[in-house]
């Protein structure tokens, strides 16, 4: 196993420290069961219900917020995907007539993304077959206290991760 990752050189020059085994072992570990996980889901929502992992999220974040409307600012923070990248996502939704958008009442700049009524009950049904794969891909293969152990590690290492 070749430990290419390292940590900063103290000094300029000087060869950076590798990574050891159980180090390389617990990232690794932690990009290739994300990796994995986040195929699985996807592919099942696909599947399933003809959308990807990421629209479906984009719909978790409207339909869980007040009245079903975010900032796009806010809603490319949720999502984890760069502005660029979620107006394109939303560009495509909004066409498939999942979500709307308008200005912002307070900001003519900026605006919201609003979900339709149709979003809705596409998200409802998604909604099943996600917790469906998360509970049978991650959750049933641990614990009680070592999801508990895991939520507690993740917000250590990125406080609100878990949140």
């Amino acid at each position: 196993m070749s430990n290419y990752l390292s940590r900063p050189a103290g000094k300029a020059g000087q060869r950076p420290e590798l990574l050891d085994r159980t180090e390389l072992g617990a990232w690794r570990g932690l990009l290739r069961v994300h990796s994995r996980l986040t195929k699985a889901l996807d592919a099942d929502l696909e599947r399933e219900h003809g959308i990807p992992l990421s629209e479906y999220e984009v719909l978790l974040f409207l339909a869980d917020s007040p009245e079903g409307r975010l900032r796009m600012s806010e809603l490319a923070d949720g999502v984890l995907l760069s502005r660029s990248g979620l107006t394109r996502l939303v560009d495509r939704m909004e066409r498939d007539g999942l979500l709307r958008r308008e200005r912002c009442e307070d900001d003519a700049r900026g605006y919201n993304a609003i979900i339709t009524d149709a979003g809705r009950e596409l998200f409802r049904r998604a909604r099943r077959t996600h917790l469906d794969g998360v509970r049978e891909l991650f959750v049933r293969k641990l614990s009680a206290q070592e999801l508990r152990t895991l939520a507690e590690l993740w917000e250590r290492v990125s406080p609100g991760a878990a949140g």
